[in-house]
C-alpha cells in the first residue's frame, strides 16, 4: 500500500486505509460491498485503489442526474449491480413556498441537526418552490419522522414519486489562465478570485474555505492537480493543470470557475 499512499495527502491516509479494508472484504466474501455516499475526491481514492485489481470493479450512483455524492458498490468483476441495490431513497420537502424561499444551506445544516453523519445523504437539489435530497435508505423513515422544520418553517418530507421530476443542474468548468507565484491555498484564491493576499488568508483562516471538501485554515497549503476549492461567497474553482514557468519563474496555471446550468 506504500506505493499508493505516496501520491495522495498524509491526512487521506485513513480513508485509504479504509478502502483497502473494503477490498479485501470483497475479496474475503467474494460478496458486494455499499458504501455510504462520496464525494468526488473519495471516489477518485477509491478508483485509484480498486483499479489495480482485475477481479474487481466499482459502479456508483447517485439517483439524480449528474450527482455529486454518490454511492458505491465494490464488487467482483462478475457482479452486474441494479439500481435498486444501491438503496438510495429520494426525498422531497413540502413547505409554503409562497411565504419563504429554502436555501441549500437551510436543509443541510436541518440534515445535520437530525445528527446523521454527511455521508447518509447525498445531493440536494434546490429550485424554485421546490427541494429534492438522496438520502441511504436505511435512514430515511428516520428523516421522514423527524426533519419537521428547517429553521423556523414547518415542513412536510414524503418520497419523491415521479422520477421525472427531479431537479437536473447540469456543472459547466469555465477555464481561466493564470500565472501565480506558488501554489500556495492563499496565492491562487487571491489570484484567481482577483482579491487581495489578506483577504484571501483572512477567508481561509475563518475556515470558509473547503479543498476537497474538507475544511483548510492553513494559507499555506499546497495545492495539486484536480483540487476542487471552494470558498463561501465565491462559488467553486477547479485546478485543471499546471503548464510550466515564464521566463520570471511563475507557474502557469489553468483553472475552472464552476457555473451550473439547470
Amino acid at each position: 500500500m506504500e506505493h499508493l499512499i505516496q501520491h495522495f495527502r498524509k491526512d487521506e491516509q485513513p480513508f485509504i486505509e479504509q478502502v483497502v479494508g473494503w477490498q479485501r472484504e470483497v475479496e474475503d466474501r467474494y460478496a458486494p460491498k455499499l458504501t455510504d455516499f462520496l464525494d468526488p475526491r473519495q471516489r477518485f481514492i477509491v478508483a485509484a485503489v480498486i483499479g489495480n485489481s482485475n477481479d474487481m470493479k466499482m459502479v456508483a450512483e447517485g439517483a439524480f442526474k449528474f450527482a455529486e455524492r454518490e454511492r458505491i458498490i465494490i464488487s467482483p468483476a462478475y457482479f452486474e449491480p441494479l439500481k435498486d441495490d444501491f438503496q438510495i431513497t429520494l426525498l422531497k420537502v413540502n413547505y409554503p413556498s409562497k411565504f419563504v424561499q429554502l436555501k441549500h444551506p437551510d436543509v443541510l445544516g436541518a440534515l445535520l441537526s437530525l445528527g446523521m453523519e454527511r455521508s447518509k445523504f447525498g445531493d440536494i437539489r434546490v429550485a424554485e418552490n421546490v427541494v429534492q435530497f438522496a438520502v441511504a435508505s436505511e435512514v430515511a423513515d428516520y428523516v421522514r419522522a423527524n426533519l419537521l422544520s428547517i429553521g423556523k418553517i414547518k415542513v412536510h418530507v414524503e418520497e419523491v414519486s415521479d422520477i421525472a421530476a427531479l431537479i437536473e443542474v447540469e456543472d459547466e468548468w469555465v477555464e481561466q489562465s493564470h500565472t501565480v507565484s506558488s501554489m500556495r491555498l492563499d496565492v491562487v484564491l487571491a489570484t484567481v478570485l482577483n482579491i487581495s493576499r489578506q483577504k484571501s488568508q483572512n477567508l481561509i483562516a475563518s475556515g470558509r474555505v473547503k479543498v476537497n471538501w474538507t475544511i483548510r485554515e492553513g494559507v499555506s497549503f499546497e495545492l495539486q492537480e484536480g483540487d476542487i476549492i471552494s470558498a463561501r461567497g465565491f462559488g467553486r474553482l477547479k485546478v485543471m493543470m499546471t503548464e510550466g514557468r515564464t521566463k520570471k519563474d511563475k507557474i502557469r496555471l489553468q483553472v475552472g470557475r464552476l457555473e451550473q446550468k439547470s
